[in-house]
């Protein structure tokens, strides 16, 4: 059952038609010329006028919007606004971002979800700090990184680490969200694994948002 969509950034190449811009190629360069901030700006409003009209939305924030007061207080007034709908609303935070300022996550995350906005930990396992960020950020979803999924059938070592934080997880009371699932025999190791949510190529492709 879909409860939960992730909103994913696409550009169109120069000639407004052809080529498509995968994120990874595009979003580097955004971070460098200091325009990530738009980029991310836009992707967390439609999220939210997303839930207004009823569709769960779920969205990436770098570093540099968690530490933007602009944004902030832009995001806090949307949400204010959104009522209930802002309960649809789940920002992603990376373990990279919240390194970089730790602080800045934890008031930014505290601020927004004083306002029914929800909060999931993305790449959970790929950074050193993992259970720092347990402590310190109100989380509600932790987001097994596709490293740790991708081989979970011939890992030993992978089995452990997901059932380790399936524990962790269940002992914080957070759901747990297994990132990169592409065939059914991963999907069933997960279940066996307790894992409560799953998103991949398995169940669908990213595609053009379609109307609400």
């Amino acid at each position: 059952r879909v409860i939960q969509e992730e909103l994913l950034a696409r550009l169109r190449g120069e000639d407004g038609g052809g080529r498509i811009i995968e994120a990874d190629e595009f979003l580097p360069e955004a971070e460098r010329c200091g325009l990530i901030g738009v980029v991310d700006r836009w992707m967390a409003m439609e999220a939210v006028a997303l839930a207004r009209r009823g569709r769960p939305a779920e969205v990436n924030l770098s570093a540099r919007t968690i530490e933007d007061e602009e944004l902030t207080r832009a995001l806090a007034d949307e949400l204010h606004s959104a009522g209930r709908s802002a309960r649809s609303v789940v920002f992603e935070i990376t373990e990279t971002a919240a390194i970089d300022n730790l602080d800045a996550a934890r008031e930014f995350a505290e601020r927004l979800s004083k306002l029914g906005c929800r909060f999931a930990l993305d790449d959970f396992g790929t950074g050193f700090g993992s259970l720092t960020y347990l402590r310190h950020l109100p989380l509600e979803f932790l987001k097994i990184d596709t490293s740790f999924v991708r081989n979970l059938t011939r890992s030993e070592a992978d089995q452990a680490l997901v059932r380790g934080v399936v524990a962790i997880a269940r002992e914080l009371g957070l759901h747990t969200v297994a990132e990169g699932v592409e065939d059914a025999a991963t999907l069933r190791m997960l279940r066996e694994f307790g894992v409560d949510h799953v998103q991949g190529y398995l169940f669908g492709l990213p595609r053009p948002l379609a109307p609400a």
